[in-house]
């Protein structure tokens, strides 16, 4: 069964490293392709900033309905079919860079990739993990989830390889024959691991079966806050995951942009940032995690995660020279064991049948974070970044965002993380989306 298991998981990780391959390919280009596209000739783009900050608001905004919805759906009708849809979203907008770079393109390729987001940001992982739990037993889930993440950093740095020796005008066009691979290879080998629940309507009229499946799915939503609400570890959970993604997300939709007009960084800078955390992030994440798991468990990795996300802010936002940024890079590869403790005390807390409403939730909490977050932080860092700053700190947005992170250490360090049994199907609150009544 072990081995089974193992071809199982194999069947999903090799075609979701390919993904996260091609997306990281695109990340160190992106900021240099953009802003000569919107601002040619600056080094500091507001206009990108601001882009960057609407476009995280709109997807924040339909997030928090897509991604509890999309984890209901994989727990109701498979996770593969949900896999297969988001994965596959990433193709289009970097098909229309790969195209065209002019201004006309890149607005266009911001609407393509706004959509994207919304449907696959997050969204991917929290049917990932589902996925996962589905075949992993209990004790040993978060080592598997450890080993998602640390694939996703190694999946980086290898993007980050290929961006650095690959010239510039193969990026894109390499990057979309890796997203296409990747739907086509799971629609082939990965298999479904959860029953999808039987069409009893299909002979209802059209307009009364779609408003029975719109009051369903009110009350499908219901009932997964309700699951949420009543359990003090996924009540916990969700306000950590809440504040720390609203100031990690602070962070990384300015940051970019804030070494470029800080330091003058451009693709190679960028690119051997991204490295350097992806590196650390395999040993912390797939060797460091599964073996200080056992002894300390999923809280202590968690706040020790979120104290170095504190520090990770105030380094980069302090940054007095070039090093520094590489020296607050190094911190991110603590930073990248909250991920993994956090699903790991979310599965715990959750039923066999509720992984995916749980996950999806916890997920719609951060997307509300995500679109608060540009609202102060996008006009806050292009102040900073102007000539007319109040005084000399261009990183005072990202200083600003390390208080997110203490508060959400604040909660951790109050979560009383539970243990449900791996399966429990007469407790679960949740029903089937068509079934009857």
């Amino acid at each position: 069964m072990a081995g089974r298991t193992r071809v199982i998981m194999f069947h999903l990780l090799l075609p979701l490293c390919v993904h996260w391959i091609a997306e990281e390919m695109t990340v160190s280009v992106l900021v240099d392709v953009i802003t000569d596209a919107l601002c040619p000739g600056d080094s500091t783009c507001t206009q990108a900033i601001y882009l960057n900050g609407l476009q995280q608001t709109v997807v924040g905004i339909f997030k928090m309905v897509v991604l509890p919805l999309l984890g209901q759906l994989a727990d109701e009708h498979g996770r593969k079919p949900l896999l297969l849809l988001t994965v596959s979203t990433s193709i289009f907008p970097f098909a229309i860079l790969a195209w065209n770079q002019s201004k006309g393109f890149v607005y266009a390729y911001y609407v393509l990739r706004t959509i994207s987001y919304i449907l696959s940001q997050g969204s991917i992982f929290c049917i990932a993990v589902a996925y996962a739990a589905d075949v992993v037993e209990g004790g040993k889930r978060a080592a598997a989830f450890s080993w998602i993440t640390g694939l996703s950093s190694a999946s980086h740095v290898l993007g980050n390889l290929l961006t650095l020796f690959l010239p510039e005008k193969y990026i894109f066009p390499v990057s979309i024959a890796l997203l296409i691979f990747s739907p086509v290879y799971m629609q082939f080998f990965l298999v479904e691991t959860v029953k999808p629940a039987p069409n009893r309507d299909q002979d209802s009229a059209c307009l009364t079966w779609t408003m029975e499946v719109l009051h369903k799915r009110y009350k499908s939503m219901r009932d997964a806050a309700t699951i949420v609400i009543s359990s003090p570890s996924l009540r916990g959970i969700c306000l950590v995951s809440f504040f720390y993604e609203l100031g990690m997300s602070s962070i990384t939709g300015v940051l970019w942009y804030y070494l470029k007009a800080a330091f003058g960084f451009d693709k190679n800078q960028f690119s051997e940032i991204l490295m350097l955390v992806g590196v650390g992030s395999i040993v912390s994440q797939m060797l460091v995690l599964p073996l200080i798991n056992p002894l300390v468990g999923e809280k202590v990795i968690l706040c020790i995660g979120l104290l170095a996300s504190i520090a990770y802010a105030l380094f980069y936002g302090l940054a007095w020279a070039a090093w520094v940024p590489y020296m607050s890079a190094s911190i991110k590869v603590i930073v990248v064991l909250i991920r993994p403790s956090t699903y790991a005390i979310i599965s715990q807390a959750s039923s066999s049948n509720n992984q995916g409403k749980a996950q999806g939730f916890v997920a719609g909490v951060e997307s509300i974070a995500s679109l608060l977050s540009p609202l102060a932080m996008s006009p806050l860092t292009s102040w900073f970044l102007s000539t007319n700053a109040p005084f000399n700190c261009k990183g005072f947005s990202i200083v600003c965002a390390s208080i997110c992170m203490m508060i959400a250490l604040c909660y951790a360090c109050l979560l009383k993380p539970e243990v449900l049994p791996s399966h429990d199907s007469e407790d679960d609150i949740e029903t089937p989306l068509l079934s009857d009544s």
